[in-house]
């Protein structure tokens, strides 16, 4: 119903527009038969959305609020054919306009169904309509492509696997997938028909809609999200995978999407989700989502799959040996990836620079999680105060190192200034404000902007009213500032001074939550 509504939106929005000037004379209605108004014709819409820390990503003059993919997998080649069908309303009047696109090759673009003109430069896909496209309409842009996970690119998505593959769209690289407008502010209701060899599964973010049966022998199965997905947070999964259902919280459908060969060696790290789950909603309220489960992909190539673990919407994505530890090794991690479905899905950062919203929580909670069953973390401590304490002492460190935790770059967006130095700020927020309040925050950020994208600056918003004073003063100081505030509450706390030994930047890795404190 969502994905419908979407469609039928803006011509809603039209039918308005024209009621609002209903009876009312031409001449009035355009500003009188000699109002003398500039005539600017249609434009290229810009090739940027002005991200501070990715500026050539995504692109304005327009917002998507759909995505349709049909893609089809042949084992044998090993190539992805697709169809991505987008759903745009314009925002000005556009002779052009582009979509994020690198490594795929494009075969033909569409605009309402009209063969458009197009070209392909560095990582846009330039798009010429038959006629140009006015502002505030809803127009429909298919583009036919192929693609080969194996390519070597600057950066990919694909992760291969030896029967199919999985992706890693985080934190710019949905469009070496699908022709997209690549970035967290601009979400849109997602469903994808993948196409798959008998044997195998594809698998993609949100629920199973229908399956088919093609005469050649060939599955299709169709996916559509109940909610609106960023681009990033985008799943889809081809090989020979089991899916294995069970029950979480208030029947809230619950499945995991397993490599065949492993499913009975990674039930008891599956077996974990539900009560992780209670766990969770008892501190920030109602999944989000219409569903939840793991993705253990079928691969542990280090080359291709560098990281533990990625918050894919409904379908977080693993390393298969990470998942078989115990767990206690295991279990504040999962709860990390967990809490991404509250912050940085269901809530996904409005810029990049707002990354912390994303790591900061995930961490946060995850220690907590941590620390209530007496796990010691990687420092041998077993409380949040404890971590605190020794975070706090390397504060001026990590800020002259990484710059303050809401202004990275992208050389070091992923350093643990957003996760650990995210969870210090939140820790100084609830010292400041109590547990109670700090908890309304929590939920009242949550519901505000669900399904949508919010900042820094809206989570100081939420955050000040919440609590009843103005909280932009203390806030912007733990977030912006270079050096480290006082913590409330604890006046004997101290920071290291900065010595030419941390004049360098920390080591880090290149994929997200090598970081993470809750490993």
């Amino acid at each position: 119903m969502r994905y419908r509504s979407r469609l039928t939106a803006p011509a809603a929005l039209l039918g308005t527009a024209a009621a609002l000037t209903a009876g009312v004379p031409a001449h009035a209605a355009t500003g009188g038969p000699t109002a003398k108004r500039p005539v600017r014709a249609p434009s290229p819409g810009p090739e940027t959305l002005g991200d501070p820390v990715y500026p050539s990503l995504g692109n304005d003059g327009y917002r998507v609020s759909a995505y349709d993919l049909d893609l089809a997998w042949d084992a044998g080649n090993r190539i992805v054919t697709g169809t991505a069908t987008l759903l745009i309303t314009t925002t000005r009047e556009l002779n052009r306009f582009s979509l994020d696109a690198l490594g795929l090759d494009i075969r033909s673009v569409r605009v309402n169904n009209t063969p458009a003109t197009y070209a392909q430069s560095g990582e846009k896909l330039r798009v010429t309509p038959a006629t140009p496209l006015a502002a505030n309409v809803a127009a429909r842009v298919t583009v036919l492509y192929s693609a080969d996970p194996r390519r070597a690119l600057a950066h990919t998505a694909w992760v291969p696997t030896p029967d199919g593959f999985a992706v890693c769209p985080q934190p710019n690289s949905a469009h070496t997938v699908f022709p997209c407008n690549d970035h967290p502010a601009d979400k849109a209701d997602f469903s994808c028909r993948i196409t798959v060899p008998a044997g195998l599964r594809g698998v993609a973010s949100g629920n199973l809609v229908s399956t088919e049966t093609l005469a050649d022998g060939r599955k299709a199965y169709y996916y559509r999200s109940a909610s609106p997905l960023a681009t990033e947070v985008v799943q889809i999964t081809v090989g020979d995978y089991v899916v294995k259902e069970r029950p979480g919280p208030h029947g809230l459908p619950l499945r995991d999407v397993v490599p065949t060969a492993r499913a009975a060696a990674l039930e008891p790290a599956l077996a974990l989700t539900p009560r992780q789950m209670e766990w969770v909603e008892a501190r920030l309220g109602a999944f989000p989502f219409e569903t939840y489960g793991l993705l253990p992909c079928n691969s542990d190539d280090p080359a291709a799959f560098d990281f533990t673990g990625l918050e894919t919407q409904t379908l977080t994505l693993y390393k298969p040996n990470f998942l078989l530890q115990e767990e206690k090794k295991i279990g504040s991690h999962m709860m990390h990836e967990l809490v991404h479905s509250y912050f940085g899905d269901s809530v996904s950062p409005a810029t990049w620079a707002d990354l912390w919203l994303n790591e900061g929580h995930a961490d946060y909670y995850g220690l907590l999680y941590r620390y209530e069953r007496g796990w010691p973390d990687s420092l041998g401590l077993t409380t949040l105060e404890a971590r605190m304490k020794h975070t706090y002492a390397l504060g001026d460190q990590w800020r002259a190192q990484s710059g303050p935790v809401a202004s990275p770059t992208a050389a070091n967006l992923f350093d643990s200034q957003r996760y650990l130095g995210g969870v210090l700020v939140l820790y100084a927020l609830r010292q400041r404000v109590g547990q109670g309040v700090f908890d309304a925050i929590e939920r009242a950020f949550l519901a505000r902007h669900r399904n949508s994208a919010a900042s820094t600056k809206d989570f100081i918003a939420v955050a000040s009213q919440t609590a009843g004073e103005d909280l932009s003063g203390f806030l912007t100081e733990w977030l912006y500032g270079t050096k480290t505030p006082r913590m409330p509450g604890h006046p004997d706390w101290t920071v290291t001074p900065v010595s030419s030994s941390f004049a360098a930047p920390p080591s880090r890795s290149a994929k997200p939550h090598d970081n993470s404190a809750t490993l």
